[in-house]
């Protein structure tokens, strides 16, 4: 007996392909998240408020600390306003990820480190009404921060790179065409 050969259509492969690529950014996004909440837990299972455990004294240390605002302190107390643009950033950015999935791999991983990261610091907002920071370099007097906070700086990182690679490609483009008479509008 023949089996029959099944037709399997280009864009079925895309989209399973798209698919897999979308697996794999969101499931880095909750391995950050995972790893926020993991150490958070432990600062504040192990660590009283405010306590410092010097890792490499005056350069590094792990310390208890807590942000009712956003970066650098600022705009305390403004829970629900941190909770709503979160909502809104995570939103766009979950839409944004569907749509260039597979087809623009360094932007996804970027946006894929902002996901972790905001919702790392948006489950600390609605649990506690702030954010548990612990990561203290004193070296350079830098705020103490997190795990979520550095995977969102990576992800805004890589996306400044992403846009000036673009700038620069699109500015090449229009130069050879213009080159070869080619006129755009």
């Amino acid at each position: 007996m023949v089996k029959p050969v099944k037709t399997v259509k280009i864009s079925d492969v895309r989209s399973e392909r798209q698919g897999e690529a979308l697996l794999r950014y969101y499931l880095f996004a909750i391995a950050i998240l995972l790893l926020d909440q993991s150490t958070k837990w432990l600062v504040m299972k192990k660590m009283h408020l405010y306590e410092s455990i010097p890792l490499w004294q005056g350069v590094f240390h792990i310390t208890s600390h807590r942000n009712r605002g956003a970066a650098f302190g600022i705009l305390q107390d403004q829970r629900w306003l941190f909770i709503v643009v979160t909502l809104i950033v995570l939103t766009a950015i979950v839409f944004y990820l569907v749509r260039i999935g597979k087809s623009q791999p360094l932007l996804s991983w970027s946006l894929a480190c902002i996901l972790g990261g905001a919702i790392g610091n948006l489950v600390d907002r609605i649990r506690f009404s702030e954010v548990v920071d612990f990561l203290d370099f004193r070296y350079i007097n830098f705020a103490i921060f997190n795990i979520a906070d550095a995977a969102i700086c990576i992800g805004v990182g890589l996306m400044v790179i992403v846009t000036l690679r673009q700038t620069e490609t699109d500015e090449s483009d229009n130069n050879s065409s213009e080159k070869r008479g080619i006129v755009s509008e």
